[in-house]
């Protein structure tokens, strides 16, 4: 016999691609939007997160035809390396500090081994598709710089 379920709510996304007739900015005020929240150093999850809390703009593609980091690539605003990679370089590099002090900390060890398996399968994924450079590598003295 089959487990239940727990529970049903989360957040669902739009049905259609059209843009929410409630929604009144044009595509030229929502890049510009997105521009300016770029500008002030937030990355594209951020900046999809304030449009949607503070300017009620629940999707940007439906209103301008193109994704917040497309809108930046235009712009000449988008990160070099893309934010889910960033965020997991990061991760690594504060755990080889603190693997650095606790030298036996053996569940970190494991999880840093789980963070740069996860680092190398987006690195190939990035570099199948063109976003990464074939020659990037990861290692650890450059997670530390980022």
């Amino acid at each position: 016999m089959p487990k239940k379920e727990k529970g049903k709510s989360h957040s669902i996304r739009p049905v259609t691609k059209r843009p929410p007739s409630w929604c009144r900015y044009t595509p030229e005020e929502v890049e510009a939007l997105v521009i300016k929240l770029a500008k002030e150093g937030y990355p594209p999850s951020q900046i999809g997160t304030i449009l949607r809390d503070q300017y009620a703009i629940p999707l940007v593609k439906p209103i301008t035809g193109k994704s917040i980091t497309e809108i930046l690539k235009e712009a000449n605003l988008a990160p070099s390396i893309p934010e889910d990679l960033q965020n997991l370089l990061r991760k690594a590099a504060r755990l080889h500090a603190h693997l650095e002090k606790h030298k036996k900390d053996l569940h970190n060890k494991r999880a840093l081994q789980l963070i740069e398996s996860k680092i190398h399968r987006l690195s190939e994924y990035y570099k199948e598709r063109g976003v990464l450079p074939e020659n990037w590598k990861y290692s650890p003295k450059t997670a530390s710089i980022v």
